[in-house]
């Protein structure tokens, strides 16, 4: 397997993951009981937490890339010997 599949498969399902993880726990300014930041919208968030998402992030992203490296060397699955109908 190429390293460069393997980097690409890693960022895919890193981006993925992020993105799907960005709402979780988010509270708008206006939903706490802090004051609302100068020169924001209300409904931005008060503490995204960004750091400890990207960390979980990426240890999901890792484990989705060993993931797919095992499925893909292990002869589990194999597109090879397939013919198109």
């Amino acid at each position: 397997m190429n390293i460069a599949t393997i980097i690409l498969v890693f960022v895919i399902s890193w981006w993925m993951v992020f993105f799907a993880a960005l709402p979780i726990g988010v509270r708008a300014q206006d939903e706490t009981d802090e004051e609302i930041t100068e020169g924001t919208v209300p409904s931005a968030p008060s503490n995204p937490n960004l750091k400890k998402k990207m960390f979980w992030t990426t240890i999901v992203a890792i484990l989705v890339t060993v993931g797919y490296y095992y499925l893909a060397t292990s002869g589990l699955i194999s597109f090879r010997g397939m013919k198109p109908s």
